[in-house]
């Protein structure tokens, strides 16, 4: 199975790969993983500032900072994962990693907002779900 996981570095991230640690059937040697992340965009003023050399560079260690303890973490548990990260908004970019992709599975971490919160303020994850035909796993 191709299996996508989609990482911030919170504290629901962490939550995820505790799941996946604690559930051997993950570790499964058929399983092929990728560890996503989604970096928001630098806006554009700052970055017409900063140049797109710093700004290139600024988007590659917000997402080694996120990819790179995610990986060591699966790796610890057997786990092997490769990695990559697209910047723009992270429901959008999540959705259309696991579509272009061909995931057979999206597992992600999710804050547990509440119905009148996900009204008002929406999430991540519920977006993922309203764009996404890839199966999703929300762990809590």
């Amino acid at each position: 199975m191709k299996i996508l996981l989609a990482v911030d570095g919170s504290a629901y991230t962490g939550r995820m790969l505790d799941y996946l640690a604690t559930h051997k059937e993950w570790s499964n040697a058929g399983h092929a993983f990728t560890v996503f992340n989604a970096v928001l965009p630098v806006p554009h003023r700052a970055a017409a500032f900063a140049g797109p050399e710093l700004v290139h560079g600024y988007y590659e260690e917000e997402a080694r900072a996120v990819l790179d303890p995610v990986r060591a973490a699966l790796a610890g548990h057997g786990i092997e994962a490769a990695s990559a990260h697209k910047v723009g908004h992270p429901a959008d970019e999540i959705a259309t990693f696991a579509e272009s992709g061909k995931f057979d599975l999206l597992v992600m971490g999710s804050r547990g907002h509440g119905a009148l919160a996900n009204l008002v303020v929406g999430s991540v994850a519920m977006k993922v779900l309203a764009r996404c035909s890839v199966p999703v796993l929300l762990v809590r």
